[in-house]
């Protein structure tokens, strides 16, 4: 079993979350090479050895026609500075949703290691708008179907390329929702795109030739403050940011500053089977994604890769007895639970006061989706009391096959872990063939089983 785990207690961002998988690659440099071969419109990815805090890391920088954009993918925004706008130009910003849309002042302190001197700009009144050019870069406006155009051109395995539209759609969808406009209306600034393009592009084509099995993101450090954009003075997280990462663990702290970007959040999201603590397992790489600002704890988004045996996870027992309701009643309420995401759910006779029969509720869910249990046990039970129980569970690494047969697809569960494996084929599927060939399941089962073997 392949492990990936992304240590995100100082948050994520696109080009920290390239940073960290690159490191867990024998051949770093042979990577970017091959990121820079793809063909991205002008852009050029550049390595660099970076340290924080007596740690050595890497730090990706993203040019775009020879200049570093520096936008709140790179993590974190400078303190205490602002633009001012028109009242015209507030507007003209509140029109159209941007995908970068925290703009800043900034220096370009780093120059492209090719040049003999930085690029200076003076961002003194510097105002984005739909017309202003930015040293060689006009901001013309990409719908999210120009940006999916650019994606399908890449050479890139076309997995890779679902994994990138799926990663700007969240965004996209989330910056929607924050607006109050259709997904189709939703603007990118073109510098900030290509930006994002590139580091999007870059992660899915790590996880695609790292291959992990599983990939266990811990709860995500999303900071604190405020955050400077052209908006306005928004909250941290950023609505966005939020939006994107509801129903996950997230956690603020001292630290102020936005240490998750929407990137970062989607990219999180996307590639994460499930969220917990770092478990137990043989580490074999690590890798550290530094990010540009300094702060008394190290900046950086850690990667570890390593094998375990088993799968554990964390689940929990929620519980509770009644006595009047009824079997229809409490089989509603078993179908309203399983609907919403328990694990499992089952009951268990047993004598309360006074002698009377009763029914032991036991609902199994996992932490994140406790809230939505107890409600609706409440809702739906004469209960009025739950019970919980926090516990570790050993479960085997699941994975789905697909067979072809003479009689359509069918799907094959196998389980593995601790010594163990076993499979089994999807009933429905049986079901299926029995009945168009006019069988028994235990008929349509051996064909199954003769179709996985190779035989007719």
């Amino acid at each position: 079993m392949k492990t990936l785990y992304l240590d995100c207690s100082m948050g994520a961002a696109g080009d920290m979350l390239t940073a960290a998988l690159l490191e867990l690659l024998p051949d770093p440099d042979a990577f970017v090479a091959k990121l820079n071969a793809l063909g991205l419109p002008g852009i050029r990815y550049v390595r660099e050895s970076m340290s924080k805090c007596g740690i050595t890391g890497t730090h990706m920088h993203v040019f775009i026609d020879g200049e570093e954009e520096i936008t709140c993918d790179e993590g974190h925004h400078h303190e205490a500075e602002s633009h001012e706008h028109s009242d015209e130009q507030a507007l003209a910003h509140h029109e159209h949703a941007h995908f970068h849309e925290h703009e800043e002042h900034h220096d370009h302190e780093h120059a492209h290691p090719d040049h003999e001197h930085a690029h200076e700009h003076d961002h003194a009144d510097h105002v984005h708008d739909a017309d202003h050019a930015h040293g060689q870069h006009g901001h013309v406006h990409r719908h999210l179907s120009d940006i999916e155009e650019i994606v399908r051109a890449l050479p890139v395995p076309e997995a890779v390329k679902e994994r990138i539209v799926s990663v700007y759609r969240r965004i996209a969808e989330a910056e929607s929702k924050v607006h109050g406009r259709p997904v189709s209306e939703v603007h990118f600034h073109e510098v900030g795109a290509l930006d994002a393009v590139a580091d999007v592009t870059a992660v899915c084509l790590l996880m695609h030739e790292i291959a992990p099995d599983e990939v266990i993101v811990s709860p995500i450090h999303v900071g604190s403050g405020h955050v400077h954009c052209a908006h306005g003075i928004l909250p941290v997280p950023a609505p966005a940011t939020e939006l994107i990462l509801r129903g996950c663990p997230i956690y603020g702290g001292s630290i102020q500053g936005e240490l998750c970007t929407p990137t970062g959040a989607a990219l999180l999201t996307e590639f994460a089977d499930r969220f917990g603590d770092l478990p137990l397992m043989q580490t074999e790489a690590a890798g550290y994604g530094m990010g540009r600002k300094d702060f008394p704890v190290a900046n950086c988004l850690r990667a570890f890769l390593g094998t375990r045996a088993g799968l554990t996870d964390s689940i929990l027992e929620l519980s509770c007895n009644v006595d009047d309701m009824t079997g229809e009643a409490v089989g509603f309420a078993m179908e309203r639970l399983l609907e919403a995401g328990a694990r499992d759910v089952y009951t268990v006779p047993v004598s309360m006061k006074k002698s009377r029969p009763g029914l032991l509720l036991r609902v199994m869910c996992t932490p994140q989706d406790r809230e939505r249990m107890v409600s609706l046990l409440f809702r739906h039970t004469t209960t009025i009391g739950v019970r919980e129980n926090a516990m570790t569970r050993y479960i085997l690494d699941r994975r789905e096959e697909i067979l072809t047969t003479p009689y359509g697809d069918v799907r094959k569960k196998v389980s593995s872990g601790y010594g163990a494996v076993r499979s089994k084929f999807e009933f429905e599927d049986l079901k299926k063939i029995a009945l168009s060939e006019g069988i028994s399941l235990s008929e349509a089962q051996a064909l199954a089983g003769r179709a996985a073997c190779g035989e007719k």
